[in-house]
C-alpha cells in the first residue's frame, strides 16, 4: 500500500471535503483541495477567517506527516495567519511545506488560494512532532 492510501483523514477533512492532490515526501510538500461551503460564511458573505486558518492547519500538518512517512503527527504549538483577500464559497487549494525538521519540533508554512488562483491566506507555524509508538510527554 502506498503512503497516500494510509493518509489519516479526520472529521475536519470530511467537513472541508479535503483531498490530497499531490505530495513530495522528500521535500515535505503537499497540495490539498478543499471546498468552502456557504455554511462557512461570516455576516459579510465571505468565508470566515477561522475556517481559512483551519484549512491552512490541515494543509501544513499533512506536509509533515508525509515527510515523516506517516510515522508521526504534528501538534501545532503556535500559528500565525495573514489574510490577503476575502473569499467566497467554492474550491480552494492549499500548499504546505516543511521549512525545517528537527527531532521534536518542525517549522511549517502554508498558502491557500481560491479557484481563480488568488492567494487568500498564508500561515506559518511551529509544531511538536508526536511520533507513533513512543512516549511523547
Amino acid at each position: 500500500m502506498s503512503l497516500l492510501e494510509h493518509f489519516p483523514y479526520s472529521a475536519t477533512s470530511e467537513l472541508f471535503s479535503q483531498t490530497v492532490l499531490e505530495f513530495d515526501q522528500a521535500k515535505g510538500w503537499v497540495r490539498i483541495g478543499f471546498e468552502a461551503k456557504a455554511a462557512f460564511l461570516n455576516p459579510a458573505g465571505y468565508v470566515q477567517g477561522g475556517i481559512l486558518t483551519a484549512m491552512l492547519d490541515d494543509t501544513m500538518g499533512p506536509a509533515l506527516w508525509f515527510m515523516l512517512n506517516g510515522e508521526g503527527f504534528p501538534v501545532t504549538i503556535n500559528m500565525n495567519t495573514s489574510f490577503m483577500a476575502s473569499t467566497k464559497p467554492g474550491h480552494h487549494i492549499g500548499e504546505g511545506q516543511v521549512l525545517q525538521l528537527g527531532k521534536t519540533i518542525a517549522f511549517l508554512q502554508g498558502e491557500l488560494k481560491d479557484a481563480g488562483g488568488c492567494t487568500v491566506a498564508r500561515s506559518t507555524c511551529s509544531a511538536r512532532i508526536v511520533r507513533l509508538g513512543r512516549d511523547n510527554r
